[in-house]
């Protein structure tokens, strides 16, 4: 993987602000001496400054709208990114391209010859230079990255009239377990809202493409069954992040059921590695670590460490890969249903659960420097003890079988930290 630069599209209009102010005379007074007849010119007033600001709403949005979108410069990028260049080839659009896992698929896929064209909308739920620098890497293999919200209708739009995506790699969304209590509308407007805009677009679109999304292996919420299977249930969710994405694959299903949208829904595990997310305990941990400052180290009920199943980066790629090769196509037209579509869920784990300290200690040994920890009992934010997935459908159906355990993919991540953090073995050693 390595870097890029390109044009990019506004997503959302911009607010406008109306700076007038009024103020009364004498004159004022006595044309307007009734109050109903004042009460009539107030509505009066408000009705017309209300459709004011919807004009220049709207003529602001549609001037962006015609100057990126509607350019033959940027139809044209859109258009070379998603050619295909290998026999039986896909052109897949990807969402949260910019992201870790996207980024990683969509170098991927075009790297085998499928047309690749990604979108995101860099927010800054984490440090955007770090999507800005992946967005560098998307360059240097000729994906076309759009910043843009997979809330802008007219966006999709277009994308789907310019190019017949025969698949989409759905991996946008707002991330993360804890920050849901402090910005929970986030999580409606990405992971529902979101959703439900390219679904409607994938809908409408001739043809409609194959459909591969990433759920979470958070919908197994307070399931206490081990390993999580996908028949286990998942009606008892531990935080509004899970939620959602619950509800997303009830949405799928719908969607699948109704308009006949090939549908399959990856609930990945503690995904980990290069370029991965700063939010991530491994991520934080090895920062505050060669800094010298502690960690918080989070233990369950009855001191019972915590544990996760771990999964390296380069293995959830080829569970997203391999989805994509199998779904079957879509089978509305329309906007109508012609046949029953494909719909399925998988779990993407390493099925081997480690517990937080013993991560810890492999991050001490790689990193060479001993952690200062603060063990601390889990606080109720909407975290699980533990995670645990079985991948046994996964591998019969996508030939999934992850090959990297938790030991040499934190030793591949940190030499990427190091790299990519510009510290050396030496300054790492304190």
């Amino acid at each position: 993987m390595r870097g890029l630069e390109e044009e990019f599209i506004p997503s959302t209009p911009g607010k406008f602000k109306d700076k007038t102010y009024y103020s009364s005379n004498r004159q004022f007074h006595r044309c307007f001496a009734s109050t109903s007849t004042m009460f009539l010119w107030a509505l009066f007033l408000l009705a017309l400054t209300a459709s004011y600001l919807s004009f220049q709403s709207f003529m602001d949005s549609g001037t962006r709208y015609l100057s990126s979108t509607g350019s033959l410069h940027w139809e044209k990028q859109v258009r070379d990114s998603a050619q295909i260049h290998r026999v039986n080839g896909m052109s897949v659009l990807v969402t949260g391209a910019a992201g870790f896992v996207g980024s990683h698929v969509s170098i991927a896929l075009k790297k085998r010859g499928d047309g690749v064209v990604g979108i995101d909308n860099f927010n800054n739920y984490y440090d955007p230079s770090l999507k800005k620098a992946r967005k560098n890497l998307l360059n240097l293999q000729n994906v076309y990255l759009i910043e843009g919200d997979i809330n802008d209708v007219r966006m999709l739009t277009k994308l789907f009239d310019i190019v017949a995506f025969t698949h989409v790699m759905h991996l946008a969304a707002q991330a993360g377990v804890r920050y849901a209590m402090e910005n929970p509308k986030s999580y409606v407007h990405s992971n529902i809202a979101g959703l439900v805009t390219l679904l409607e677009a994938c809908k409408n679109a001739n043809p409609q493409p194959a459909i591969v999304w990433a759920s979470s292996s958070s919908v197994y919420g307070l399931n206490e069954k081990v390993p999580f299977s996908e028949s286990d249930r998942t009606d008892q969710p531990a935080s509004l992040y899970a939620a959602t994405k619950k509800a997303g694959e009830e949405i799928t299903h719908t969607y699948n059921h109704i308009y006949g949208l090939s549908i399959t829904g990856l609930r990945f595990f503690t995904v980990y590695g290069p370029w991965g997310r700063p939010d991530m305990a491994y991520f934080s941990f090895t920062r505050n670590i060669l800094q010298g400052k502690p960690i918080t180290v989070y233990r369950g009920k009855n001191r019972v460490d915590l544990a996760r199943d771990f999964t390296y980066i380069d293995d959830i790629v080829k569970g997203c890969v391999g989805s994509l090769d199998t779904a079957g196509k879509s089978t509305g037209s329309g906007g109508k249903k012609r046949a029953p579509a494909m719909f399925r869920i998988f779990n993407l784990g390493n099925t081997s659960p480690v517990t937080v300290p013993m991560m810890v200690a492999m991050l001490e040994k790689h990193l060479k420097v001993k952690a200062k920890k603060h063990v601390l009992d889990m606080p109720g934010n909407g975290d699980v003890p533990f995670t645990h997935a079985n991948i046994s459908l996964a591998h019969k159906e996508l030939g999934y079988k992850p090959t990297t355990n938790l030991q040499t993919g934190l030793g591949k991540f940190v030499r990427w930290y190091l790299s990519y953090y510009g510290y050396s073995q030496e300054k790492s050693i304190k």
